[in-house]
């Protein structure tokens, strides 16, 4: 098809969540949206949209919403109209998105592994018992708590400034963030090192970036081809089936990870109890073309093996 390209009179609107990791993931497409189609940065507009996981900081994501919080705003603005394409961290996104929206391009991956961050604790291992970890992420308490009870974990919510001052603060001995957020600002410094994905599995789809636009905009759609990378969009059709067939929020203490291997896709994935009493894992590998069946078989035989009342903490 033709495209009708933006211009600095009529620039296409990339909406964005307003922190500073958010507005890294915004310029990081609209640089890539320039290389690609030889366009000016006026071409492009980038619109901060404050959403409600943004405004509420004082409760945990499980009892003001889950994964929408993050979305919802930007996600209206999309189909009203105001903005004509979406940045967003995919392991922020529901599994489904709303009528009229798709998301079929993302950048390629960052570092998938988590980081070890504090002030005065060399490393995960030189925890010492009853020291505090503060974390938002119930992913991250679950596997801590399975593999270290004799843990202390606090709630900690915020963008990754936000949490560096609180760690500053004393509110914790040590904290973890994505080294995939670090990266992109240029915060390396900051952690003690990452943890290897063996001994912490990641939430599905860390360190990715995901585009989203209405399904009808054809020029969006043509634009975002160009700078699609579709080896990440193999892992995370792997991910994102595993996640949905599991019924994934951000209620859930679900971890999974899709590598490409010698033309196949290698899923493991992991869910446990949110108090770390408990916790399952099963991997397998299937052609590329079958990424989207390995997550749901992955998931299939997790919910197989699951005692009973493994789940129930789900509708609590």
């Amino acid at each position: 098809m033709s495209i009708t390209y933006p211009t600095p009179s009529a620039p296409l609107r990339i909406g964005t969540r307003g922190s500073p990791l958010a507005l890294a993931q915004a310029h990081e497409t609209r640089r890539r949206l320039m290389a690609a189609h030889d366009l000016p940065a006026d071409a492009f507009e980038i619109v901060v949209i404050k959403t409600t996981g943004d405004r509420v900081l004082d409760r945990p994501l499980k009892e003001i919403g889950g994964k929408g919080l993050f979305t919802r705003e930007i996600e209206d603005a999309l189909l009203q109209g105001g903005i004509d394409i979406a940045v967003h961290s995919m392991k922020d996104m529901p599994v489904a998105q709303p009528g009229g929206l798709v998301i079929d391009c993302y950048l390629p991956r960052e570092d998938v592994r988590d980081a070890f961050v504090s002030g005065h604790v060399d490393g995960f291992d030189a925890l010492q018992p009853g020291q505090v970890v503060g974390t938002s992420s119930l992913r991250r308490r679950a596997q801590l708590l399975w593999r270290r009870p004799d843990l202390k974990v606090v709630e900690f919510r915020g963008n990754v400034q936000t949490r560096l001052k609180k760690l500053a603060d004393g509110v914790a001995d040590c904290t973890f963030l994505a080294m995939a957020g670090l990266n992109r600002l240029e915060m390396t410094h900051v952690a003690r090192g990452p943890i290897a994905a063996e001994a912490m599995l990641p939430a599905v789809a860390q360190g990715c970036i995901g585009i989203e636009r209405r399904a009808d905009d054809r020029r969006a759609g043509a634009m975002l081809a160009a700078i699609h990378d579709a080896p990440t969009g193999i892992r995370l059709a792997a991910e994102r089936a595993y996640l949905t067939r599991l019924d994934g929020s951000c209620e859930t203490p679900i971890a999974g990870l899709a590598l490409l291997e010698d033309g196949q896709v290698w899923l493991r994935g992991e869910v446990l109890r949110p108090d770390g009493s408990d916790c399952l894992a099963e991997e397998g590998r299937a052609p590329q073309a079958d990424a989207t069946e390995l997550g749901q078989e992955i998931a299939q035989r997790l919910l197989d093996r699951a005692p009973k009342g493994f789940f129930d903490w789900r509708a609590a």
